[in-house]
C-alpha cells in the first residue's frame, strides 16, 4: 500500500482519440488489475463494437506470444460521458493491458497516441479519421494546449514531450498528408510492441510514397468539347472566377449536364492547405480523396436523402456538401430533389459550413462548395417549344414550384440552355481550343478578388458589397431601375452586383460598368416575368 499523501504509479495508461464530425477528441485508456476471478470489463460509455474489443484484445495479445492477465481487467475510456464507437480503441487499450501488465514501458507509452482496429492473430486494421487525429492535435498545440498536461500534472519538472500517433499501415497515405510528421504507420501488434520496447533497434516502417498522379488521374473533362451555348459557357467562366453558385435551366439534350461537368476543369489546382481540408473529410468518411490539387466533384443522385446530401446520421458522417468542399457540387434534375431536403441547403449556402445537431452529439463540418444544378422548364421539359409541350399552366406550376425563393435567391446565375442549332453539333472542334486559357483567365481574376477583399466575390458581406464593386454612375442607375422594375429582393440584387463585380475582373476592368451590369442581370433569368429562362432581359 503506498504510504498516506503520495499517489500511486501512473503506469496503466495510453492514449487514443475518438471521432465526432472533424473533430477527434482526445481518450485515455486505463488500466486496473485488482484481482479476483478472470473477468475483463469494459467502461466509459462503449458501444457494442467498443464492447466487443476485450475478445479481440484478448485474442491477439495471446496468439502474439504475449501474456494476458489472468485475473480480473478494468478498462476504463475517459472522458466517460463521451460517447465511444467503433474499434478504433482496440490498439490503445492492448497497449494499456501490457502496460499494466509490466510488458512495455511507461515512459514510451505515455509518448504516442494510439489508434487502430485489432485482429485476432495481432493484424492492425484501418480506421476512419487518422488525419482528423492529427489535425486536432496540431490545433490543440496552436492553441496553446499542452499535450502533456493531463498526464505530468503530477511531475512538473518533466517537460512535455510532443505526441506520435501510431495508426494502421492502412492509413499510410493519411501520413503522407500529415504536415508535422505525427503519424507513425504500424501494420502488426507486435511491430508497436518491438518499436515500444526499443525505438532505436526496431523503428515502425515508414508509409509507402504515394505515386505522381498520372495525367489520366488529373485529366477532367474539358469546356471545349461543348458545341455552341456561348452564353452558358460565359457563365460557367463567370461562376468559376467568383465562386458563385450556378442554375442552368433548359429542354431535355440541350447539354446541361455536360456544362456542368466541364465546371471542375476551370477551377484552379486547389493549394496545399486547401488540399489538406479535402482530404481530412475524406478521410472522416473512410473514403479516397481526389487526386491532390484536383477540386472534388460531387454528384449525387435525387433520391438522396438529408444525411446524405448534408452529412449527420448516427455516426456523424460528412454528407455531399462537404465532400464537395473547395469544389463543385452538381444536382442533375433538381426539382426531382425532396423540397425537404434541398431547403437544408439554404444555411451552407451562405455560412459555408453546415451545423449538425443531434441528441448524441453536435459537430459541424465544412462546406464551401459551388453548386451547379439544373432542370428542366416543365415536368416534359419543353415549355420553350408550345406546338411540342403538354404540360399545363398548373403542371409547370407545381413544378417550378419545388424550388423555393429563398433558395433560387442564393443561386447567383440562372441561365437559359436553349437547343443547339443543328450546324453547330458538328462544327469542327479546333475551333474551341482556346477554352484552356480561360483557366489563366479565372486565376488571374480570383488572385485579383482576394488581392482586394481577401476572399472571392461570392463571400462578399452584404455591407461591403457596395463598396467593394466600384460602380460608375451609369451602371448604378441601370442596377436602380432593374431593381425596381423586376422587384429584386435585397440579395437578388447584392448577387446581381456580385456578379458584375467578377465580369469586370475577367476584363481586369476596375469599376463595373454598365456592361457589366447588363450581362450580370441577364444571368438572373429566373426573375423575370415569364420565369426559367423563356424571358430576356
Amino acid at each position: 500500500m503506498p504510504l498516506e499523501g503520495t499517489r500511486p504509479a501512473d503506469g496503466h495508461r495510453a492514449y487514443s482519440r475518438a471521432l465526432v464530425g472533424m473533430t477527434a477528441p482526445r481518450v485515455t485508456v486505463e488500466t486496473h488489475l485488482p484481482g479476483g476471478l478472470p473477468g475483463f470489463t469494459l467502461v466509459g460509455l462503449p458501444e457494442t463494437a467498443v464492447r466487443e474489443a476485450r475478445d479481440r484484445v484478448k485474442s491477439a495479445i495471446q496468439n502474439c506470444g504475449l501474456d494476458f492477465p489472468l485475473g480480473r481487467v478494468v478498462v476504463n475510456l475517459a472522458p466517460a460521458e463521451l460517447a465511444k464507437e467503433g474499434a478504433r480503441f482496440d490498439l490503445a487499450i492492448a497497449v494499456s493491458v501490457l502496460c499494466a501488465t509490466g510488458q512495455l514501458p511507461n515512459e514510451r507509452v505515455s509518448r504516442h497516441e494510439f489508434l487502430g482496429e485489432l485482429g485476432l492473430f495481432g493484424e492492425i486494421r484501418a480506421t476512419r479519421g487518422c488525419l482528423c487525429a492529427a489535425l486536432s492535435i496540431e490545433q490543440e498545440i496552436a492553441l496553446g494546449v499542452e499535450q502533456g498536461a493531463e498526464r505530468d500534472k503530477d511531475t512538473a519538472d518533466q517537460a512535455p514531450t510532443p505526441l506520435a500517433l501510431i495508426v494502421p499501415l492502412a492509413n499510410g497515405q493519411e501520413c503522407l498528408l500529415d504536415p508535422a510528421a505525427r503519424l507513425r504507420p504500424a501494420a502488426h501488434l507486435m511491430d508497436v510492441v518491438r518499436f515500444l520496447r526499443s525505438p532505436e533497434k526496431f523503428p515502425l516502417p515508414a508509409p509507402a510514397s504515394t505515386p505522381a498522379a498520372t495525367s489520366a488521374d488529373l485529366a477532367v473533362k474539358s469546356l471545349a468539347d461543348v458545341r455552341g451555348q456561348e452564353a452558358a459557357k460565359r457563365a460557367l467562366v463567370i461562376a468559376a472566377a467568383g465562386g458563385h453558385h450556378l442554375l442552368l435551366v433548359g429542354p431535355p439534350g440541350t447539354g446541361k449536364t455536360m456544362l456542368a461537368q466541364r465546371m471542375q476543369s476551370l477551377l484552379p489546382r486547389l493549394d496545399d492547405a486547401s488540399a489538406l481540408e479535402v482530404a481530412a473529410i475524406y478521410s472522416a468518411a473512410t473514403m479516397s480523396p481526389p487526386p491532390p490539387g484536383v477540386a472534388p466533384f460531387r454528384e449525387p443522385h435525387h433520391s438522396a436523402s438529408a444525411p446524405a446530401l448534408v452529412g449527420g446520421g448516427s455516426k456523424a458522417l460528412p454528407g455531399e456538401i462537404s465532400l464537395a468542399h473547395r469544389g463543385v457540387l452538381f444536382l442533375d434534375e433538381l426539382p426531382h430533389f425532396k423540397p425537404s431536403v434541398l431547403n437544408l441547403l439554404r444555411e451552407p449556402l451562405e455560412s459555408r459550413q453546415i451545423a449538425i445537431a443531434r441528441a448524441a452529439y453536435r459537430t459541424s463540418f465544412p462546406a464551401a462548395f459551388q453548386l451547379v444544378a439544373a432542370m428542366n422548364p416543365c415536368p416534359a421539359g419543353r415549355l420553350c417549344e408550345q406546338q411540342s409541350c403538354r404540360c399545363s399552366p398548373d403542371q409547370v406550376r407545381r413544378y417550378q414550384g419545388r424550388i423555393s425563393g429563398p433558395l433560387l435567391d442564393r443561386i447567383d446565375l440562372h441561365v437559359s440552355v436553349p437547343p443547339v442549332p443543328e450546324h453547330l453539333v458538328l462544327k469542327n472542334q479546333e475551333a474551341d481550343l482556346q477554352a484552356s486559357d480561360w483557366v489563366g483567365q479565372i486565376t488571374l481574376a480570383r488572385a485579383a478578388q482576394r488581392r482586394r477583399q481577401g476572399v472571392l466575390n461570392a463571400d462578399i458581406s452584404g455591407s461591403e458589397t457596395i463598396r467593394l464593386a466600384g460602380l460608375n454612375a451609369p451602371a448604378r442607375a441601370l442596377l436602380t431601375r432593374a431593381a425596381e422594375r423586376y422587384r429584386l429582393s435585397a440579395r437578388s440584387t447584392h448577387r446581381v452586383l456580385r456578379t458584375a463585380r467578377t465580369a469586370a475582373d475577367l476584363d481586369e476592368s476596375t469599376c463595373v460598368s454598365t456592361e457589366h451590369v447588363s450581362e450580370a442581370l441577364s444571368f438572373r433569368a429566373l426573375d423575370w416575368e415569364g420565369g426559367l429562362g423563356m424571358a430576356a432581359f
